[in-house]
């Protein structure tokens, strides 16, 4: 079996398959995960644009997200693109449709990764950010990810991303269910796509609306996103997204806010790290030791006071009860 080092050598050098593999590995977790993580550390200055692009299933997200690499590949950019997909819920391994739509689009030009979710809150994996790091060791930029588009919680695309692209369509109340999400909020760049297609121009008057009234609340500050029409099936209106993107990554580095998101996607990266680690050993802990559960499980205890103790024992190191 190869390993890691000998494959980041290869992928570093330009080796698709290698950096495949590599991928496997980080999205699999553990410690061949942990391991390429340190190798990598230090290799990634972290400086390489990430795109997020979100927003309800069907869309047209990933048939966008090609026309976007297209138009990098063309301007000599090495783009990659993670493409959050959900679960099979039988083998756990993405589905890779969005995967499918962009190279065809794309034509096999940029590195296009299909990455499972995992049944992880959000729809972001929790490989997504080992996985840009070595997708930016190995020379790739921008980096592109699509997320799942599972809904309210969606918003979880801001802490992996520069730039976040929120894409809508005519007919599906997209903007309505934007707003009760919190979409709207995260929002640097809007996209109304399907733009043929009758109620585009309302859904639009709508987006204007509630950015307005955001303005007028106060929840709006600095950046007012941009609303772009597209047609993503023919490509029309792409080069205005792209032209947006760049016009928000230039406002990030005029402004210092851009190193200021990239601090907060570390402390939310350790956050969720901690948070696994401990999830996985209070599951570890409840499983050989099924009497924590007696007290809760006869009544005599809330679940939340049950809880509670565990998780003071776990943390205090203290013996199982």
């Amino acid at each position: 079996m190869t390993e890691p080092g000998e494959l980041l050598e290869r992928a570093v050098a330009g080796e698709r398959r290698a950096l495949g593999r590599l991928l496997s590995l980080v999205e699999q977790g553990g410690e061949a995960a942990d391991g390429i993580a340190e190798m990598v550390h230090g290799q990634a200055s972290g400086q390489a644009a990430v795109i997020g692009i979100t927003g309800a299933p069907g869309t047209g997200k990933s048939t966008l997200v090609g026309h976007l690499v297209d138009g990098m590949t063309s301007s000599g950019a090495r783009p990659a693109v993670l493409a959050v997909d959900p679960s099979s819920p039988l083998t756990g391994g993405a589905i890779l449709g969005d995967r499918i739509r962009m190279d065809g689009v794309a034509g096999g030009r940029a590195f296009i990764r299909s990455m499972a979710t995992r049944g992880h809150a959000g729809g972001l994996a929790l490989a997504v950010p080992a996985a840009l790091r070595l997708f930016e060791t190995c020379g790739f930029g921008p980096l592109v990810v699509e997320t799942v588009g599972v809904g309210q919680v969606e918003v979880d695309v801001t802490r992996t991303a520069d730039t976040t692209v929120v894409m809508m369509a005519p007919g599906m109340g997209d903007a309505v269910q934007a707003n009760k999400a919190g979409l709207l909020e995260i929002a640097d760049v809007l996209v109304v796509n399907k733009a043929d297609r009758p109620g585009a121009e309302d859904t639009r008057r709508d987006l204007e609306h509630m950015l307005d009234l955001s303005r007028i609340t106060g929840l709006a500050q600095h950046w007012r996103p941009e609303i772009i029409m597209t047609t993503a099936t023919t490509g029309d209106g792409a080069d205005q997204v792209q032209t947006a993107i760049q016009a928000h990554q230039a406002h990030l580095a005029d402004t210092g806010q851009q190193e200021a998101r990239r601090q907060a996607r570390i402390r939310q990266e350790v956050l969720d790290r901690v948070t696994q680690h401990l999830g996985t050993k209070a599951s570890q802990y409840l499983s050989t030791n099924p009497d924590a559960l007696r007290e809760a499980l006869n009544g005599d205890r809330t679940p939340a006071a049950t809880a509670a103790k565990i998780s003071k024992r776990l943390l205090s190191n203290q013996p199982p009860i």
